[in-house]
């Protein structure tokens, strides 16, 4: 029998009091089941990734379609399945609220919230705060456990101010999150100085110049590799691509040989 919504999020939290783990970010259901096939325990949407399956750049999806591709990722394998639900498609912390509910009506449990908007740019920390508070309580009610991460936005949103990363990551703690998140650090010192300033686990965006070894070292918890698998892809399409164009070149359409396999697993 496949595992129930509420055996996903209990793995789920476990997972996060256990060894450091790498949660990668599938685009679709395709990848999702490949990621599951290779052996990872958990699973995390990308908001660019899927964007571009739309054929749209990052932030251009709607709630409906997030749910609607949680709900994919959900029945691609079974796996726990964490949403990327970037500021939580609204204003008010009441749309946060409503944001966590309806990913977790389709299956996931998980999700992150982020404190910046593009209209707006980067919340106030007291706004921030109210709208992670809220997708606490949003978590807190439901029926199954449900995992929040708070990502504090500044370092890839030109403000790289490490104290008041720190600052906001602390507040989101308080608030109620059970993962903290500041995408962009680009150092081990960096990423230590965040987990040695928190109490909650810390995911880590991981980027060419860290390795896992130096993630976990600096105390880093979860690694997410956001949209970049996504890019990874098409840059082997392109190059595919490429060579089809500019030579006549077909020698690149070759499948991995274990794909019918994953495909076939479900998970």
């Amino acid at each position: 029998m496949p595992p129930t919504q509420h055996q996903k999020g209990a793995e789920f939290r476990a997972l996060h009091d256990g060894e450091p783990f790498v949660i990668p970010n599938p685009w679709d259901a395709g990848s999702a089941k490949v990621l599951a096939g290779m052996g990872f325990k958990a699973l995390a949407s990308t908001s660019s990734g899927f964007a571009f399956t739309l054929g749209r750049p990052d932030g251009a999806a709607t709630l409906d379609e997030v749910v609607e591709h949680a709900g994919a990722l959900d029945r691609a394998t079974s796996l726990p399945v964490s949403v990327d639900l970037e500021n939580g498609y609204g204003p008010t912390a009441q749309d946060v609220a409503r944001a966590i509910a309806r990913v977790a009506g389709a299956g996931a449990v998980g999700a992150s919230i982020e404190d910046y908007d593009p209209s707006e740019g980067i919340y106030p920390l007291e706004k921030a705060a109210e709208r992670v508070a809220a997708a606490a309580d949003a978590a807190r009610g439901l029926d199954v456990p449900f995992t929040l991460t708070a990502r504090a936005e500044n370092h890839i949103r030109g403000n790289p101010d490490l104290d008041d990363t720190i600052a906001r990551l602390q507040a989101y703690e308080r608030a109620g999150a059970d993962v903290l998140y500041a995408p962009g650090l680009r150092s081990g010192d960096e990423i230590r100085a965040v987990c040695d300033a928190v109490s909650k686990p810390v995911n880590v965006l991981a980027h060419r110049g860290l390795s896992r070894s130096a993630i976990v070292e600096a105390g880093g918890q979860r690694i997410s590799v956001g949209g970049a698998l996504t890019w990874v892809a098409v840059g082997a399409l392109v190059a595919a691509a490429e060579q089809i164009r500019d030579h006549g070149d077909f020698s690149a359409l070759v499948a991995p040989p274990q794909l019918r396999e994953w495909l076939a697993a479900g998970g």
